[in-house]
């Protein structure tokens, strides 16, 4: 099943910045209506000037939320529920990384990633479901990751947090595939975004990134074939020759080949 984009009313959560901005800024083109989604109405209001000066007649709304919390997710909710949109795109955008051990971290910076990467991915796109199901054809692109695939020393829970995105997509796509609603799982690998600078600790604790080079591409490539996947009715897609190859190539590997792989550039330390 393929998902136009044209004259879609969407959703983009973590639109403040990085992949959430270039969502927009690639479907302002093409959509009808945009709502963006982030903490920091500063940062999505120059998103939002930027959106108009590629074109002025977009509807383009805010909804300031926190997602990692309760109250903030009900904030979203309330508000498609109130202004009647036809929703029928759901990008799950939003994410938080943590670079460091699982014993050197904070409960809060753990917490914060599970709350943020699974609960509110999962309750959010449970609680527009039924606004997808009245608009469809539809479509919902779940932001995972290459880490996705291979359990990362240094960035444990991420890791494991975006595997069960992916899993969680893959699955959404055969249930909801007969009520025309297309899902497309994104595995994007290092992308140049802030995602590093808050990913890391206070104290300046990084993670070995030896080999990245050869995988990164700019988050323009990754959107354009994440919304290329969407509409080609693709589940998943590894943005990039050499992450597609990756990706592949990490779930064919034998998990104990992994782990020695892994056990090794994890004792060589941090950069």
């Amino acid at each position: 099943m393929k998902f136009p984009t044209q004259d879609c009313t969407a959703i983009i959560t973590g639109a403040s910045s990085g992949l959430g901005a270039e969502f927009a800024r690639q479907l302002a083109l093409q959509a009808r209506m945009l709502v963006l989604v982030a903490r920091r109405i500063e940062s999505l209001e120059a998103v939002k000037t930027n959106l108009l000066a590629i074109r002025p007649d977009l509807e383009v709304h805010l909804v300031v939320a926190d997602l990692a919390l309760a109250d903030g997710r009900s904030v979203l909710v309330d508000w498609v529920k109130k202004s009647g949109i036809s929703l029928n795109l759901l990008i799950n955008n939003a994410g938080l990384g943590d670079y460091g051990t699982l014993a050197s971290a904070t409960q809060e910076r753990l917490q914060a990633q599970i709350d943020v990467n699974v609960t509110a991915l999962v309750l959010l796109t449970h609680a527009l479901l039924p606004h997808l199901q009245a608009n469809v054809p539809a479509g919902i692109i779940n932001i995972s990751s290459l880490a996705g695939t291979i359990p990362m020393p240094d960035h444990a829970v991420y890791s494991a947090s975006k595997a069960f995105v992916t899993s969680f997509s893959e699955a959404l796509a055969v249930e909801l595939q007969s009520q025309h609603i297309q899902v497309t799982c994104v595995c994007p690998g290092p992308t140049p975004t802030n995602f590093s600078m808050t990913a890391r600790r206070p104290d300046g604790t990084d993670t070995d990134r030896s080999g990245q080079r050869l995988l990164r591409i700019p988050s323009s490539q990754v959107v354009a074939e994440a919304l290329a996947g969407l509409r080609d009715g693709k589940v998943c897609v590894f943005p990039g020759r050499g992450v597609s190859i990756a990706g592949s190539l990490f779930r064919l590997l034998p998990r104990a080949l992994m782990r020695w792989f892994l056990r090794r550039r994890f004792n060589k330390g941090t950069l």
